[in-house]
Formats: structure tokens, sequence, C-alpha cells
């Protein structure tokens, strides 16, 4: 009512609202947030002292991340997801309520990352709304000696945002650049507020490893490129260099982790000369140690790529095959595609053609689901 009349409609009418409120609503939460620090006198919010932390000698990057980041707005809205992961509410429940009330993402792109259907995520946000309302949990950006508890928390959902801008889940877009650099933001932010979490500075390697390629994972014409034909000229490798530095840094204190595992994989790809230099072998074993912390099927199914490529596709493909019946990965257009692609290498056309028809009846964006009509046009 009070912009429109002045300066016209804009032209996309629902995301300009969508995005106000959006907004408003951070700000009330900030200011909530805020009320409750200084109504708390004695304690000091370790939020609004993250800009100034100091970085040990054993972390030689930190100074770079200090120095590369807007770490006062990331620390705002970091400060609002440890709030929303509450240790009180159910992981999943925690997770997906943060990610929708604090990072902005629909139902739709949750459940996407969660891998379940849509209305198992909007229950799981209302379950666990109701349960901060029915036990008076006070929402609160916690003290230093509350963050462990939340951490792991938090780190997912930083991790999730990177991966929705990463592979975008529908729009015509492969990548959301908007929500990688969000997540790597958020991840300067984490790691500059607790440099002594070895997966803090894991995150933030790994997303700094694999975002050097985003460049490279589109062509001119926006067609989706794989990895094994990307220009790695054109890879960002004062990112490279910066993530690795820090996944020696966050190795060296010795509690490894799934996102120093994950790191360490993006790491092999980013060190290799050329696709036919990559260490597919030492790539596997990685997701098989990642699998004893994360022991998801999607991981598994990563793993059974990197046999693949190492001992052959007819290996991997038995890996795939015995993940079928798992409902989280029939949802996945990424199983169906890496089936189609280790089909078509087995000379099974057929078969091939169906695992891509399957993946094409799920969400996807339009290059991708461009890249699989080009598959099954050679076909």
């Amino acid at each position: 009512m009070e912009k429109w009349p002045a300066e016209g409609v804009p032209a996309n009418p629902g995301a300009w609202l969508a995005g106000v409120a959006k907004h408003k609503a951070l700000d009330q939460l900030r200011r909530e947030a805020r009320r409750v620090g200084k109504e708390a006198a004695a304690v000091t919010d370790p939020l609004a002292e993250a800009a100034g932390l100091p970085w040990p000698d054993s972390m030689p990057a930190a100074s770079g991340i200090a120095a590369n980041s807007d770490l006062g707005t990331a620390a705002d809205e970091l400060g609002l997801i440890f709030m929303c992961c509450h240790p009180a509410l159910e992981a999943a429940a925690r997770i997906a309520l943060t990610l929708r009330s604090v990072c902005g993402q629909d139902t739709k792109a949750i459940a996407a990352a969660f891998m379940v259907p849509e209305p198992t995520v909007a229950q799981r946000i209302v379950r666990a709304k109701r349960k901060i309302r029915q036990t008076g949990i006070r929402m609160r950006v916690p003290g230093r000696d509350e963050m462990p508890a939340r951490l792991a928390a938090v780190l997912r959902v930083v991790y999730l945002v990177y991966t929705q801008g990463h592979l975008a889940t529908s729009g015509p877009e492969l990548v959301r650049g908007e929500l990688c650099d969000q997540a790597i933001r958020l991840a300067r932010a984490l790691a500059a507020l607790l440099p002594d979490e070895p997966e803090a500075v894991g995150l933030l390697a790994f997303l700094l490893l694999t975002d050097a390629r985003r460049d490279a994972r589109v062509d001119g014409a926006g067609n989706l490129v794989l990895l094994a034909d990307q220009d790695r000229s054109r890879w960002d490798r004062e990112r490279i260099a910066e993530g690795e530095l820090l996944l020696e840094a966050a190795l060296r204190a010795g509690r490894p982790g799934p996102y120093q595992l994950h790191a360490a994989i993006a790491a092999s790809h980013s060190c290799a000369a050329s696709a036919q230099e990559t260490d597919w072998r030492e790539i596997a074993a990685l997701y098989g140690e990642l699998i004893r912390y994360e022991p998801t099927a999607a991981v598994e199914a990563n793993r059974a790529v990197a046999v693949a490529m190492s001992e052959g596709p007819a290996a991997g493909l038995v890996i795939l095959d015995a993940l079928g019946g798992n409902p989280r990965l029939t949802g996945w257009p990424q199983f169906h595609i890496a089936r189609g692609e280790l089909l078509t290498r087995v000379g099974r056309p057929a078969d091939a053609a169906l695992a891509y028809q399957a993946a094409l009846a799920l969400g996807m964006s339009a290059p991708e689901r461009a890249f699989i009509e080009r598959r099954l046009g050679a076909l």
C-alpha cells in the first residue's frame, strides 16, 4: 500500500511480498534475540563478538576467513540458526524448522534435501512449533557453553542450504548462486565463531572446494557439463587453495568427522590435473569411511559411482541395484541418472532408457532435464 502506488507494481508481486515478509520476520526475530540478551545482562552474546574472534596459530587460513566475509550480517543469521536448532526438538524437526523459518526455504525444497515426501516435512515443522508452544521452550541465542549441543544441527542446516543452491531441484538454472553464497558466508562466520571445532572448519573447506567448480558446471548455453568434461581452467584456484589449507588445518586437530571427509573427497577432485588422473580408489575409500558417520543410502549411492569409476561400471551397478528398493532413493533423480549412466556403459540401453525416464518423472532443474533428454535421444 505504501510502495506500489509510488513506485509501481513490481514485475513479480508474489516474490516481492514474500521477500518483504521474510525480512520483516527476520527483523522481528533479531529484535527478540537482542531483547533476551539485554535482559540477561550477565550473559555475553558470543555471536556479537564473532567478528573480533582471534584465530589460533594452528589455523593458518583463519585471517583469510575473517577478512573475506561480512561476519556482522552472517553472525546475525547464524544466531537465529543456533536459536532455532534447540536440542529439545527432534533432530530432523529442528533442521526442517530452521530451514523454513530462518533460511526461507519452502517445504518442497526441504523435502528434496531430506529425500522424504513433502507432507512429512510439513508435519515435522508443525510438530516442532507445537512443542515450542506447549512446553514453553524459550527461543534465545544460546551461550557459548550451549553451542556444542546444537552444532551438529547447525552444520547440517548450512550444508543443506549449500546443496540446495549447488543443485537446484527446480527452475531454469542448475545452480542457485545466491544460496551457495549465503551458505559460504554462514560457514565462514561459523568457523570464525568456533575456530577449535574442526568440523566447522571442514565444512567451510568442503563448500569452498566444491564451489570452486561452479562456473565450469554449465557451458555458455547453460547446458549441464559433467565433472569429467569440465574445463578445469575455469575452476577458481584461489578457492581451491584456501579450501585445501583449511582442510589441512582441520585434519591436524585429530578429530575426524563427516564434513572433513566431504572436504577430502572434494579435494581429491580438485587436486587431479585431469579427469583421467582422479584417484577414484581413494574417493571410494573416503566414501566408505563417510558411511560410518552418515549411514545413508545417498552416501552409499555416491560410493557406488566411485567404485564404478575405479573397478568398472558393473561393480558400481551391483551396489546401486542393491539400493533400488530404498524408497528415499527412488524419489532422488540423481540415483536414476547414475543407474542410467552405468547401464549405458555395460551395454543395456533399454534398461538405461527406463532409468532416465524414471528420473524425468521427478523434480529437477531445466538443465538437468535437458541433459537427460539428450541422453535418451542418444540411446
